[in-house]
């Protein structure tokens, strides 16, 4: 072998392991680069699905839970709550939930339920944002069903979540993505799997 050839073999040798260390001191600097663009655990929490129990809840009950950083409301209705949603249909703007973004195909029904005992909608008023008040109490002296009210502005929405005519909610209340994980467990923001 030559001092030529031993030269070149060396040079080869620099070439190669310089880079090697080169692309490796890359990838470690690009490791926390990349990391860093993955949402925080703080994000991540607030897309994630949320778990509603239903064991404790009583007919007649509402929850209120946050998903996404959104209100929903978890009724569990009642057999006359059920009953009264018919009666009024001629009040609401959209009884037959006809504008489809406001909820998933399973729920575009009359109760807007995937289980008509369970109503979840976002706790948004469809008008400005505002967040509407539970009021089941039925008053026939005034019209008044029992649903949700808007105080900022008057909108109201009956307890299946469609609003009423003449009020200045434009839209039903949206019913949030959601399945039955059991009979007593409803996970909101995933509905791979409703029935």
């Amino acid at each position: 072998m030559t001092e030529d050839d031993l030269d070149r073999n060396r040079r080869h040798f620099l070439t190669v392991a310089t880079l090697v260390t080169g692309a490796a001191g890359a990838g470690m600097v690009a490791i926390p680069f990349i990391s860093s663009l993955k949402p925080s655990a703080r994000a991540q929490a607030l897309g994630a699905p949320v778990e509603v129990p239903l064991a404790s809840m009583q007919p007649g009950e509402m929850v209120r839970v946050l998903w996404r950083g959104r209100l929903v409301f978890v009724l569990r209705r009642t057999e006359e709550m059920l009953a009264r949603l018919p009666e009024i249909v001629d009040e609401l703007r959209d009884p037959n939930s006809e504008l489809v973004e406001q909820q998933p195909d399973y729920a575009a029904n009359d109760t807007r339920s995937v289980k008509p005992e369970y109503l979840v909608v976002e706790g948004s008023c469809t008008h400005l944002g505002c967040a509407p008040i539970e009021d089941f109490d039925v008053r026939p002296a005034e019209g008044w069903e029992g649903g949700f009210f808007c105080p900022c502005h008057g909108s109201k929405f009956d307890l299946a979540g469609r609003v009423y005519k003449g009020v200045p909610a434009p839209s039903n209340l949206r019913v949030p993505p959601h399945r039955f994980v059991r009979d007593d467990l409803i996970l909101i923001g995933q509905d791979t799997g409703a029935a």
